[in-house]
């Protein structure tokens, strides 16, 4: 994403941060409508909720320089996706490729990246599905493409990433090997409760199904 030419005298972070927080707007927009469509056709509201965040100064200086940059503006455009980043949060591991399929779908919004944590957990055991897409934004001028993370998981590795991040951002990184040890089992607790979930959700479905025949 380059900054248009009409804002070259005006604050270039304050830009930057108006163009990422319009992408938000545009793609959480985007979300509510889909999930609007789903429930409508299907009868099932396949998101619990959506969680919406710019990075701060802070995070984005931080990452530059663990990255080898300089912190400008220009190496935060070009060198990170994750700046304006979006979460999804659904009930079941199958509603997270449904949801992503019908934000792939969209005319606008192009996939750059795909990091399926699903199909290949880290070595942690932290799952989740992670998508980079652009979309425009139009302005007076014409459309500015921006670039916009997107994370869609379960409830409960939801709840297992968030003890994550304050395990390590406590310890800076070097947590107790015990702790990461029980943090891998935590995660193991997670998919079978994830797999117990959907296959529950399922017979109450097929239940359903055999009601109405």
């Amino acid at each position: 994403m380059e900054l248009p030419k009409k804002f070259e005298q005006v604050d270039q972070w304050k830009t930057m941060l108006f163009l990422y927080e319009s992408a938000l707007k545009e793609i959480n927009t985007k979300i509510e409508i889909l999930n609007q469509e789903f429930v409508h056709v299907h009868n099932y509201n396949p998101i619990e909720h959506v969680k919406s965040r710019i990075k701060s100064a802070e995070s984005i200086v931080r990452k530059l320089k663990k990255l080898g940059f300089e912190a400008t503006i220009d190496n935060m455009m070009k060198h990170l996706n994750d700046i304006a980043g979006i979460r999804i949060i659904c009930s079941f591991t199958s509603d997270i490729y449904q949801i992503a399929k019908m934000i792939a779908n969209q005319d606008d919004v192009m996939v750059l990246q795909v990091k399926d944590y699903m199909k290949h957990p880290k070595p942690n055991g932290y799952k989740s599905y992670h998508m980079v897409v652009s979309l425009p934004i139009f302005l007076s001028d014409g459309p500015v493409h921006t670039t916009v993370e997107i994370q869609i998981r379960t409830i409960a590795m939801d709840f297992w990433a968030s003890l994550e991040h304050k395990i390590y951002y406590k310890y800076e990184g070097n947590a107790p090997a015990q702790m990461y040890e029980e943090l891998k089992d935590c995660a193991d607790i997670v998919e079978q409760l994830d797999a117990k979930m959907l296959s529950l959700n399922e017979q109450i479905q097929q239940m359903h199904v055999e009601e109405d025949t």
